[in-house]
């Protein structure tokens, strides 16, 4: 029997709420394979303890697993910028996990806050580089403190980069029934980086004639999901673009705890794929014991997808539809009173 091991880094916050929902829901999905969970106690505890937010060593531990499964990364006691740098942005960077997978669509018996739209018009699928752009960390400060002082913060593009993380946009777009890509940038503005990406998705695009392209500046992009959700399929775009775009996303599905992402290398093995919902540690919940674990939920069935346990994931999902379609089991987030150990046993009891 095949035993995937699993690093569990529930992180901060709700992250040690919605983790463990997760991993009891994925043992329940087990059928014909098992898991072996090893949890590691690194995020904003471990930093105000020892300040890092990780060992000196902790990437290699991850090396080895075949997944890595996070709950959440920050804490109003440790600013963001370390809190980010420290755990999450270096297992990106390290592993080269160029690609960012966030589904934006609405689950039975939701509603998004687009009154005006159904459910089956508002189904996206986010493909953001996760590597290279804004996020690179090249710059610096200087005069610091001074009425001098400048600070200057350069944003990465490499042309293998840009069409590496497109290429599997466009692989992914040919798969899916209405075979579209949108493409989103800030080329009127950002006459180098931005134009070269225009460049290379138009030279990819000549390479799958059966895949109907568009593209868009970030900012009518951002309209264009709220007035006409339904003409976006499968969207690119950069570290920055796309990581408020898929916030917007989320704020669509109705609640940011619905959010799941995937951190993917899909072709080599540097280390393992990192999967997360997206919404953040939740101070002001944390511990109540009310956190929404569908995100997480969902994120460990996009980790069995790409793990190859295609019918697990899709089991998975259908549980997840089933408890929001039913409307009895709900987080508060979501208008209900239900715990996050009530959500996880519904699911469960889905399963079963």
């Amino acid at each position: 029997m095949k035993t995937y091991r699993i690093a569990l880094l529930p992180g901060d916050g709700i992250g040690k709420e919605v983790v463990p929902a997760a991993v009891r829901v994925l043992e329940a999905a087990a059928r014909d394979f098992s898991f072996s969970f090893d949890p590691f106690d690194w995020g904003c505890e471990r930093y105000l303890r020892t300040g890092r937010m990780m060992p000196e060593d902790g990437l290699e531990q991850l090396r080895s697993f075949d997944a890595v499964l996070l709950g959440a990364v920050g804490h109003p006691t440790v600013p963001d910028y370390i809190s980010l740098r420290g755990m999450l942005l270096p297992m990106r960077f390290e592993y080269d996990l160029y690609v960012n997978l966030r589904p934006v669509e609405i689950l039975p018996g939701l509603d998004s806050p687009l009154q005006h739209k159904k459910p089956d018009e508002i189904r996206m699928v986010f493909i953001r580089e996760n590597t290279e752009g804004e996020y690179c960390g090249v710059g610096g400060r200087f005069k610091a403190g001074t009425p001098d002082e400048v600070a200057i913060q350069e944003s990465v593009f490499t042309r293998k980069g840009t069409e590496r993380v497109m290429r599997y946009a466009f692989e992914l777009a040919r798969k899916r029934p209405r075979k579209r890509l949108a493409s989103v940038t800030k080329s009127n503005a950002m006459q180098h980086a931005m134009v070269m990406w225009d460049e290379v998705f138009a030279a990819l695009a000549t390479e799958y004639p059966d895949v109907e392209t568009a593209r868009y500046h970030v900012d009518a992009a951002a309209a264009r999901m709220i007035t006409a959700p339904e003409t976006l399929d499968v969207v690119v775009a950069s570290n920055l673009f796309a990581d408020i775009l898929t916030d917007l996303g989320g704020a669509l599905q109705g609640s940011l705890g619905l959010a799941a992402s995937a951190n993917l290398n899909p072709v080599e093995r540097r280390g393992p794929p990192v999967f997360e919902p997206v919404h953040g540690s939740a101070p002001d919940i944390e511990g109540r014991g009310i956190a929404n674990p569908i995100g997480s939920i969902w994120a460990a069935s996009l980790m069995m997808e790409h793990l190859g346990e295609v019918s697990a994931a899709s089991r998975i999902f259908r549980a997840l539809q089933a408890v929001t379609a039913e409307g009895r089991v709900r987080t508060p987030d979501l208008g209900g009173r239900s715990t996050t150990e009530e959500v996880a046993s519904a699911v469960i009891d889905q399963l079963k």
